[in-house]
């Protein structure tokens, strides 16, 4: 079952309460889960306790009756206290959405890189959330606590125990990781020194970033109609029309409420955007939501510092727009469209088709178009 308690405040406005929650249930199967049920509770502000109000803790408790579900997925993150008062009154497991999205990650990192990055994500997410495994202990060792007697200092020991070993982890997972980057770094510098462009592609996931790149550039990269289908950033060499190499790398998809776990340890996909000379985003077109996921990418790139990076648009998926299999070639047809999701941009954004090869010499030609001037000359003998 999934859960969504918004209040007013809430930072993801320009997203729908139900959208978010429909994607809510894509990274749950994404996850490998069936979702039995959902509920939304509106509120001003979250119960410090259980972020929903006792009511409706209290309706989700007796929907297990009939649906059975073994385990509720809220869509905000919540904190290590809620968390554990939630799993004692359900009597099941609880899950936020970072929880979740670091789960979809762990799947799916497949480089050395990849999988010490979403280590140390999942380390530093759970531990504040240590404490609560043996808060009983702590409870009963505590100086005149009723029942203490025999059981002092077992409990504080533990949780200290505990919380070393968790930071001895941290600790060890990033000096790992500095290493990992040092041979990167070399490989950057040496990237810099030929003189190459570089364009890396952005988008919402599965907003078909990969399929691009297979079709760009010929790579054997994974393909999947799926969320987070590729974790790991990947290089390729391209051809720009004027005959010049360039180098083209594709990057973790971006999502709302990305967890700032991830952001901060994700430094290698952040390296590979600030070193491209050109942005290459991505929009899914057919989505509903392609103006929200379009403008949680461009808030994505802002919180980076990456906002004032060229960036060129490509608008994916055009071949899904018409029944009759004909392509669709201006911004008028496309908003036309039946099945478009909002143009969610002007004049300059490119149509294409990932999938059928449509427009991609058009958009090769915006891309070299888009390049400063200095990143597409030789360099200099």
């Amino acid at each position: 079952m999934a859960v969504e308690a918004r209040h007013r405040s809430q930072h993801t406005s320009h997203w729908d309460t139900e959208a978010s929650l429909e994607e809510l249930g894509e990274l749950v199967r994404t996850a490998g889960a069936l979702v039995a049920g959902q509920a939304i509770q509106r509120l001003e502000s979250p119960s410090p306790a259980t972020y929903i109000g006792k009511g409706k803790v209290a309706e989700i408790k007796r929907e297990r009756e009939s649906s059975g579900y073994t385990m509720v997925v809220f869509d905000e993150e919540l904190s290590p206290s809620q968390q554990r008062n939630l799993e004692r009154e359900l009597d099941v497991k609880v899950l936020d959405r970072t929880a979740l999205i670091l789960d979809i990650f762990a799947m799916r990192a497949r480089t050395r890189e990849g999988r010490l990055q979403v280590a140390l994500a999942q380390a530093e997410y759970l531990l504040p959330r240590l404490a609560g495994q043996w808060s009983h202990l702590d409870t009963l060792g505590r100086s005149g606590a009723p029942g203490a007697v025999g059981v002092r200092g077992p409990g504080e020991t533990q949780i200290e125990t505990d919380r070393r070993l968790a930071r001895n982890k941290i600790t060890r997972l990033k000096r790992e990781i500095d290493e990992v980057r040092k041979q990167r770094r070399l490989y950057r510098s040496r990237r810099q020194q030929a003189a190459v462009p570089i364009v890396a592609l952005v988008g919402y996931t599965n907003a078909g970033k990969s399929t691009l790149m297979r079709r760009l550039t010929a790579a054997d990269v994974k393909v999947e109609d799926q969320l987070f289908a590729t974790l790991d950033p990947t290089t390729r060499k391209l051809r720009l029309p004027s005959g010049r190499p360039a180098l083209l790398t594709d990057t973790v998809g971006f999502i709302q409420k990305l967890p700032a776990q991830l952001v901060a340890a994700f430094q290698a996909t952040l390296e590979e955007l600030a070193d491209a000379g050109v942005l290459l985003h991505v929009v899914d077109i057919t989505h509903p939501d392609a103006a929200q996921q379009s403008q949680t990418v461009d808030d994505t790139l802002q919180e980076l510092g990456l906002a004032g990076k060229h960036r060129v648009i490509a608008l994916n998926k055009i071949d899904r727009l018409r029944g009759d299999g004909a392509q669709i070639t201006d911004l008028q047809e496309l908003a036309a469209a039946e099945d478009a999701g909002p143009v969610v941009v002007g004049q300059e954004a490119v149509l294409i088709s990932a999938k059928k090869g449509w427009g991609l010499e058009n958009l090769l030609l915006r891309v070299e178009e888009a390049f400063p001037v200095t990143s597409t000359q030789a360099p200099s003998r």
